[in-house]
C-alpha cells in the first residue's frame, strides 16, 4: 500500500494503550453511533469541548467517506499513552475501490460526491496526526491521532 498523504506518522501499535472498540460503518445509523462513541471516548479522557468537537468532526467526515466512497467498513478506536491516556487514535478501514489519486483527493475543493471538497483535507487540519494508505481496488485505511496538550506526557 502507498502512503502519499502522510503528514506525520500516526501512532504505531506500541503507543496504543488500549483499544476501546471496533465499530461497524455500514449505514447512516452507524455514522451517528461513531460520532457518539468518539465523543464519549474523548470526554472520558478529559478532553475539552473544543478538542472533542474537532475530533468528532474529523471522525464524522472520515466515517462518512468510509461509507459512501468505500462501501462501508469499520472504525477502531484506541487510547494512547502510558498509565494515563493522553490521546485518541482512530483507524478507519474499508475494502472499497481505493483512492486513485490521493494527492488530488487531499486538495481543498476536490470532490467526487458533489460536496465542497473539504472532507479529507478538512479532517487532516482538525487532528494532530493524519496518515492515509490506499491502493486502487484494495481499499483505504485512514489513521488519525488527537492528543490533549493539557494532559501530561
Amino acid at each position: 500500500m502507498t502512503a502519499p498523504a502522510q503528514d506525520r506518522p500516526a501512532a504505531g501499535p506500541a503507543q496504543v494503550r488500549a483499544s476501546t472498540g471496533t465499530l461497524p460503518i455500514g449505514s447512516d445509523a452507524d455514522l451517528a453511533w461513531v460520532r457518539q462513541q468518539v465523543r464519549r471516548t474523548a470526554a472520558g479522557l478529559g478532553f475539552g469541548l473544543v478538542l472533542q468537537t474537532k475530533l468528532v468532526t474529523a471522525a464524522s467526515e472520515l466515517a462518512r467517506n468510509t461509507l459512501l466512497h468505500g462501501g462501508g467498513g469499520q472504525l477502531d478506536i484506541g487510547t494512547l499513552g502510558g498509565e494515563r491516556a493522553r490521546g485518541v487514535r482512530l483507524v478507519f478501514t474499508d475494502t472499497g475501490p481505493g483512492i486513485p489519486d490521493v494527492e488530488r483527493a487531499m486538495r481543498d475543493g476536490y470532490s467526487t460526491g458533489g460536496g465542497l471538497g473539504l472532507g479529507l483535507s478538512g479532517a487532516r487540519r482538525l487532528v494532530h496526526e493524519f496518515a492515509i494508505e490506499t491502493e486502487p481496488g484494495r481499499g483505504t485505511t485512514v489513521t488519525v491521532v488527537v492528543r490533549d496538550p493539557a494532559l501530561p506526557c
